[in-house]
């Protein structure tokens, strides 16, 4: 079956009793059983069955069977948001005195992750450039645990070459584990470009109408888990369901971080027109990208599919389409907030790949808490614009950047608070 048929015809294990269409909202924090055996052959793996929604519920699963069968995973686990969906990944998969390779373009949240709670904990992160094959082997040792990047940078859009970088990590018996939230499927076979596990904030394209948070980890069944020393022992009862057996019976239940069975059914909504938005999303970013670099006004335009753009020919080998997000650059700080307030059609939020276009300024906002220089090396800019493209009609979404274009800068009246307010942005 095609993608959208997956989607739309993906059957749950058990069918709902009354024969719904659409598989329920299963609204109940426990489940009873009529023998006190069986809840005890459930709790001990003998028998299928859900005992308790933190751990599983039937509508979260059938999401889960829903997202396997449209991206061809080995195992899918759902959670409440794709920062938990991260941090469930990580702390699965290291302890304390390991160390993982990452990159600094990375989105600023994750990155707030990597230079803090991380290393409070004891874990070593190391930055390169993923796109050096020679730098990655030179940060490799027997205490590394994976290699962690973004398919599509936010907001730089750097788009690694993922068969090289798994190539090296092979040797090495590291497994490649990739935020994808930017690259749905339809547009990048992770699993075919040697990604080993994906991590997906699903409150993004999955949802698309931006009304529910939501994260998966998406074990593609490529890594022999019998080779990371802190999946070995797991390897030993649950052979290559290893890593997901110690998310859902250890990490995820434990933490805690369970996605609500409403939002599950709202996701499983979203996923049957999934195909139908990015197409559309990508197409109208790439059209506005392209009709950027006719302004004189802007500085500078990068979308991955654009001939320019540095990350041109990783993209266009691994991607059908090249995402949402088109950020360009205003002469400065000014200029860019003159743009934002002028805008009528395209929203000011924070969020990306809703139906709806949103932008920001990030070196003004996601990343306002890291030091000048940091935001600078992280090759953000003052006049920055970072545009989610939504599904509208382009022509539309071009006359509204063109008019805010237009505008003479005013002078900002800036203050600050003298306590300012910690947004999670």
């Amino acid at each position: 079956m095609g993608f959208t048929t997956k989607a739309l015809h993906s059957k749950p294990i058990q069918n709902d009793v009354h024969g719904a269409m659409r598989f329920p909202i299963y609204q109940s924090s426990a489940f009873e059983f009529e023998k006190a055996e069986e809840l005890e052959a459930v709790f001990k793996g003998f028998k299928y069955g859900h005992v308790y929604t933190r751990s599983s519920n039937p509508t979260i699963e059938a999401l889960e069977l829903q997202i396997k069968a449209m991206s061809g995973a080995f195992g899918v686990i759902a959670m409440a948001t794709g920062m938990a969906a991260i941090s469930n990944a990580l702390f699965a998969l290291l302890k304390s005195g390991d160390n993982i390779i990452t990159t600094k373009y990375l989105f600023g949240n994750t990155l707030s992750l990597f230079q803090t709670l991380l290393s409070d904990f004891g874990v070593e992160v190391r930055y390169v450039d993923v796109n050096d094959v020679e730098a990655i082997k030179a940060n490799i040792d027997a205490k590394t645990r994976l290699l962690f990047c973004e398919s599509i940078s936010n907001p730089q859009l750097i788009v690694p070459d993922f068969q090289a970088i798994k190539a090296v990590l092979s040797e090495y018996h590291v497994p490649l584990i990739v935020d994808t939230t930017m690259t749905p499927w339809n547009i990048f076979d992770a699993k075919k470009h040697g990604v080993d596990v994906e991590i997906i904030s699903a409150t993004k394209y999955l949802s698309g109408g931006g009304h529910v948070l939501g994260g998966l980890i998406v074990d593609n069944g490529t890594f022999e888990w019998q080779n990371h020393a802190n999946l070995a022992p797991y390897c030993k009862k649950f052979g290559s369901n290893a890593f997901i057996a110690r998310l859902r019976k250890e990490t995820f239940r434990n933490l805690g971080a369970t996605l609500s069975p409403q939002s599950a059914y709202l996701l499983s909504l979203g996923l049957e027109t999934l195909d139908l938005r990015v197409q559309r999303s990508c197409q109208n970013a790439l059209s506005v990208a392209q009709h950027l670099q006719t302004k004189s006004e802007v500085l500078r335009v990068d979308y991955p599919l654009l001939k320019e753009s540095l990350s041109y020919e990783n993209a266009s080998k691994q991607f059908s389409g090249g995402g949402a997000i088109v950020t360009f650059s205003l002469a400065d700080k000014k200029s860019a907030y003159a743009f934002l307030n002028k805008l009528k059609l395209i929203r000011r939020g924070t969020n990306i790949q809703d139906n709806k276009s949103l932008a920001i300024a990030p070196f003004h906002t996601i990343y306002a808490e890291y030091p000048e220089e940091q935001r600078f090396a992280y090759e953000l800019n003052e006049g920055m614009i970072r545009l989610s493209v939504g599904i509208e009609d382009v022509e539309d979404l071009i006359e509204d950047i063109d008019q805010a274009l237009y505008v003479e800068v005013q002078t900002l009246q800036e203050s600050e608070p003298e306590t300012p307010y910690a947004f999670d942005v």
